[in-house]
């Protein structure tokens, strides 16, 4: 939403709908959400005409005035109808305890270690970092494997060299391929005749 809106919206339907945003972060019971909804389903009734406004440029191709907000509004109506928004508070996944409502213990706590693991070992090959990365989870892991089992699930050198090879094959046969107007054309370039010679 900050995306569509940014911080500072000028418009008083851009202030509403950060606004909703940033209440979507306070939610912690599912009428707390269910009275989210509402308030959207509410803001976009008040605001559509305002949504509905068209402009039209030079060549005279319509589109919408406040693209953005419009945008941000079908993004929301989408991600409420599949039901994305609330999944930390479905009563079927919070049996064993409550989930978080973001994944920023994941990508801060986790990911960003594993990534500044591979940034400290630059230059390691992928199967290296690859490795390095299992043997990170395996390190940090609250109650880690025996040594018998992580042998026989810890990818070889062998089976990770194989799925890197089947993808930058993949990625090879991709970058191969010529697209129309994709490739140099050396006679474009150079003249082997003294004089420019040109067809239509």
């Amino acid at each position: 939403m900050r995306r569509c809106t940014t911080t500072r919206p000028k418009t008083p339907a851009g202030v509403e709908l950060y606004g909703l945003a940033k209440a979507l972060l306070s939610i912690t019971t599912l009428k707390e959400a269910d009275g989210w909804v509402q308030a959207l389903l509410a803001w976009s009734e008040r605001r559509d005409s305002f949504l509905a406004e068209t402009s039209v440029d030079e060549n005279g191709k319509t589109w919408p005035t406040h693209e953005r907000l419009v945008k941000a509004r079908r993004s929301l109506v989408r991600l409420v109808n599949a039901g994305a928004p609330f999944t930390y508070l479905d009563p079927t996944l919070t049996g064993l305890g409550p989930i978080p409502s973001t994944n920023n213990s994941i990508e801060g706590g986790v990911n960003a270690q594993l990534r500044a693991m591979l940034r400290d070992h630059r230059g390691l090959s992928v199967e290296r970092g690859l490795k390095a990365i299992f043997w990170w989870c395996y390190m940090h892991s609250p109650s880690p494997l025996p040594a018998a089992e992580i042998l026989r699930v810890m990818p070889t050198d062998k089976s990770i060299a194989a799925i890197y090879e089947r993808l930058s094959e993949r990625e090879r046969l991709e970058g191969a391929i010529p697209r129309w107007g994709d490739a140099i054309v050396w006679s474009e370039l150079h003249h082997s005749e003294p004089y420019r010679m040109e067809w239509d």
